[in-house]
């Protein structure tokens, strides 16, 4: 009876750290929308936050993985490099460029996807299979295809606004709006972008846990060579220099909060998810960012919702739990078959001994 405590309590672990990782989440991406509506550079905040992220875990790699620093190899490292891109530096930017253009609650909304979006590129690398013939089959396709048509309304149909609208009315203003309604389609598509890069990180980190299974290493590893792509991408794009001071109180906070929690204490969470139960469970949370982040966004910073948001993110979490339903049952039915071997083998093993000792018999 304890073994079997202690195995639930052990199940339990990676579903109440994606729990606290989405929650912290949420507060980066409003950290993240304010302090873009006041102008800061992109890449500058990009580059501040993975550097911080990268000194921040360091000294916890340094000393809690030693040997990690014997078996990191150059082509360990060539795999971190490639992570920090698709997982780091041009993933934020995508992210950072839909929020700015949409909004904290809309990119979340966009981000319910990425579970599904996994689940498709894992299938031609054999992480994820399909047999039409099952239920959990079935279930799998017709979640996809649900989800897929959550995500094309999201991105093409507005509505009505459904709360805050006198607000965004009064305080924004038409040469605003008219310019919130042109940048739209920029912002979808830039989280398209950082949809298909973000869920091909979570396949990419699946095979570098196995071949180097150092969390805090191969995170602050992947912090420092993303904090270095930004940095040359902002000097290359004309960056002034004095983008990069950071001015008041709310820059300081969202540079250190999002550094040390959003890339470095919650990517170690998620890296260790991965590595526990998979990409399509670690990326299976992500409805939940948009939950915490409308519960801010919505009544203390007034941004509007509208009608097509409220559909597509509800069809979109509808397709993505009918997919996760179809997985379980496909988990259920592996574990069953795995069940039943063993069982045989055990009741095959003694007369497969005894059969054995006859043979050895002179």
């Amino acid at each position: 009876m304890g073994l079997f405590r202690m195995k639930g309590l052990e199940d339990f672990k990676p579903l109440m750290a994606m729990v606290a990782i989405d929650f912290a989440f949420a507060i980066v991406n409003i950290l993240l929308e304010t302090v873009l509506d006041h102008g800061m550079n992109h890449l500058v905040l990009i580059t501040y936050r993975l550097s911080i992220a990268a000194i921040s875990l360091a000294p916890i790699a340094y000393f809690c993985e030693k040997d990690g620093r014997a078996n990191l190899s150059i082509r360990i490292l060539c795999y971190l490099f490639f992570s920090a891109i698709v997982g780091a530096s041009l993933t934020q930017y995508c992210f950072l460029l839909g929020i700015q253009h949409t909004s904290a609650t809309f990119a979340c909304a966009f981000v319910n996807i990425v579970p599904v979006v996994t689940f498709l590129l894992a299938l031609p690398f054999g992480s994820e299979t399909v047999k039409l013939k099952s239920s959990s089959g079935k279930a799998k396709v017709i979640g996809t295809v649900v989800c897929i048509s959550g995500a094309v309304l999201l991105t093409t149909y507005r509505g009505p606004t459904l709360a805050n609208a006198s607000y965004a009315t009064a305080h924004v203003g038409d040469a605003k709006l008219k310019k919130t309604t042109e940048s739209w389609t920029v912002g979808c598509i830039a989280l398209v972008a950082g949809t298909l890069l973000w869920s091909s990180w979570f396949l990419l980190q699946s095979n570098i846990g196995k071949r180097y299974p150092y969390q805090y290493s191969s995170t602050a590893i992947m912090s420092g060579f993303g904090a270095v792509q930004s940095a040359i991408l902002s000097l290359s794009t004309g960056a002034k220099l004095s983008a990069w001071a950071l001015t008041g109180k709310i820059q300081i906070l969202t540079v250190l909060y999002t550094g040390m929690i959003g890339s470095g204490i919650c990517f170690v969470g998620m890296s260790w998810c991965v590595k526990k139960r998979g990409p399509v469970f670690t990326a299976a949370f992500s409805p939940l960012v948009q939950i915490m982040a409308a519960m801010f966004d919505i009544p203390i910073f007034h941004e509007p919702l509208f009608l097509g948001s409220l559909l597509g993110s509800i069809i979109v979490i509808i397709g993505l739990y009918i997919l996760l339903w179809g997985k379980n049952k496909e988990m259920e039915s592996c574990a069953s078959k795995v069940l039943v071997e063993e069982e045989i083998t055990t009741t095959n093993a003694p007369q497969d001994q005894m059969m054995k000792d006859l043979q050895d018999q002179p």
